[in-house]
């Protein structure tokens, strides 16, 4: 008889290749887990997009122990929706910065990066005290705050949701879920949060799965922790002593065509590069507005009700519009880092961020307007600032970007339909559109900046892609901004060589 576990199977990975792909059978042990209340259920706050399109030649859906530490490990093997690979190329190069090549240790299948969670929490609901933190390994850790960090204001409206949020130096990733009880003293719903933090945000979606399972396991059997335990202790931290424990800023050269690569489609639900297709569908063309505010590295707010798990991708997709890959360009702007989910408790720290972008289920925050530059309810984008209206009118060259994204997706689409092309997808599409857009700018106000003639004129904006008219205002503040020296030049009317001055 098979002694029953409440251990959850954890996520090492190894990569198998296609021909050895076959459906995983579990194991008795990790059978009688999910029996035991740890199955995976739907999360409401997860991406619903349809991702059929999307045709990677990615890494097999299948997640074993790493060779040598099987014989050790308590864990079983583990297949199924969510059970996403390591988010390494055949080189162990991740598409997504956050740890160097010192935080990754080399296994019988290659590169595998280190795990990196500073802790584990479950945050519950009380109908007394309200939010509170109920467990936490370790029991040292500071967590203030993290109880409503990781249930959002409005939850008790919705089943289930996952949010992405920042503490101090952290990054954190919490699922919620709701549960009606029949108990006076709950008030007919038991609430709770389960959550993780770590140094970089770009790895949490590793465990999303885990985290649901665990939410449910807690809801339904609370107090039982050992599944919780033992994941700590097989993914904590060895952060080195003293350190900074710098926030890691978004992802900017190491994004390419590897992107793809590094994902199998299930993961593109979970992961949030994976987005960035539904998110400029979202938008449409306002998606280039967004794109100048975030080159200009002003505050961006995101309102939306509950789930707020989708809004934290966008928030993630707002600061890849900003992505550069020419070495050293941006070194004296202001990093463009997600905040992802904040609430009242954070004003003190946004008062201090000269640019970020975060999103919010508090409608007082559109109050509050010291704290941010541009607010988005919705599809609606919009600033109180009045240097920055005429950046929310669209222009010719607006449209034409827009028009040639579109255009490559559809051509994309054709390819994959028609000559059964798999190399690419429409992830890679929009993140290189508009880093080439980005990179194509950049090189050539630098290489301006360095002739001897720094005269920057209308023909220099076409071919960067913009308005010689409409893009004046925010060319100039791009100049100011990065320090780049060059006299801007443009034709109108009245004046074919009219000086709007030197920019140092």
């Amino acid at each position: 008889m098979v002694e029953q576990s409440d251990r959850a199977p954890l996520l090492d990975w190894e990569e198998v290749p296609p021909a050895e792909l076959a459906p995983s059978v579990p194991s008795p042990e990790t059978g009688d887990a999910i029996q035991s209340g740890l199955s995976s259920y739907p999360a409401e706050g997860s991406v619903g997009a349809d991702f059929s399109l999307n045709r990677s030649p990615a890494r097999p859906n299948s997640v074993t122990a790493v060779p040598g530490e099987s014989a050790h490990s308590p864990y079983e093997q583990y297949s199924g929706p969510g059970g996403d690979a390591s988010a390494t190329d055949e080189e162990g190069d991740c598409a997504f910065h956050g740890l160097s090549v010192r935080d990754r240790r080399i296994t019988g299948s290659g590169w595998e990066e280190k795990d990196q969670i500073v802790a584990v929490f479950v945050v519950t609901f009380d109908t007394r005290s309200g939010n509170m933190i109920e467990w936490c390994l370790p029991q040292d850790v500071n967590l203030e705050g993290v109880e409503f960090k990781s249930m959002a204001s409005g939850s008790h409206r919705i089943s289930s949701d996952f949010i992405y949020f920042r503490k101090g130096c952290y990054f954190g990733l919490a699922c919620f879920a709701n549960m009606p009880v029949e108990s006076e003293l709950e008030r007919g719903a038991r609430m709770k949060s389960v959550g993780i933090l770590s140094p970089s945000y770009t790895l949490l979606y590793r465990y999303m799965h885990f985290l649901e399972n665990q939410v449910r396991h807690q809801l339904q059997c609370p107090g039982q922790y050992s599944p919780l335990e033992a994941f700590y202790e097989d993914k904590k931290a060895v952060l080195p002593p003293g350190g900074n424990g710098l926030v890691t800023a978004c992802p900017t050269s190491a994004l390419g065509p590897i992107v793809n690569r590094c994902m199998h489609p299930e993961m593109k639900i979970t992961h949030p590069a994976g987005c960035m297709s539904q998110f400029i569908r979202f938008f449409g063309e306002q998606i280039m507005v967004l794109w100048k505010f975030a080159l200009l590295r002003k505050r961006i707010l995101i309102f939306s009700p509950p789930p707020v798990g989708v809004v934290c991708y966008r928030v993630y997709c707002c600061c890849c519009l900003a992505n550069v890959s020419i070495p050293g360009m941006g070194m004296s702007v202001p990093e463009f880092r997600p905040f992802f989910y904040i609430n009242v408790a954070d004003i003190t720290a946004l008062e201090a961020e000269p640019s970020y972008v975060a999103c919010t289920t508090e409608k007082i925050f559109e109050e509050k307007k010291e704290l941010y530059d541009v607010y988005i309810d919705n599809q609606n984008v919009k600033t109180h600032r009045e240097s920055l209206q005429p950046l929310l009118r669209l222009n010719s060259a607006d449209r034409e970007k827009y028009r040639k994204l579109c255009e490559q997706r559809q051509m994309l689409l054709y390819s994959q339909e028609v000559d059964g092309d798999c190399a690419s997808s429409e992830e890679d599409l929009f993140i290189l559109f508009f880093m080439e857009q980005n990179n194509r700018i950049f090189q050539t106000l630098s290489e301006l900046a360095g002739s001897a003639d720094p005269t920057l004129t209308a023909e220099h904006m076409r071919a960067m892609g913009l308005d010689p008219q409409g893009d004046r205002g925010f060319l100039v503040d791009l100049l100011e901004i990065y320090g780049i020296d060059v006299m801007l030049v443009i034709d109108n009317p009245c004046c074919p060589q009219c000086c709007l001055g030197e920019l140092m």
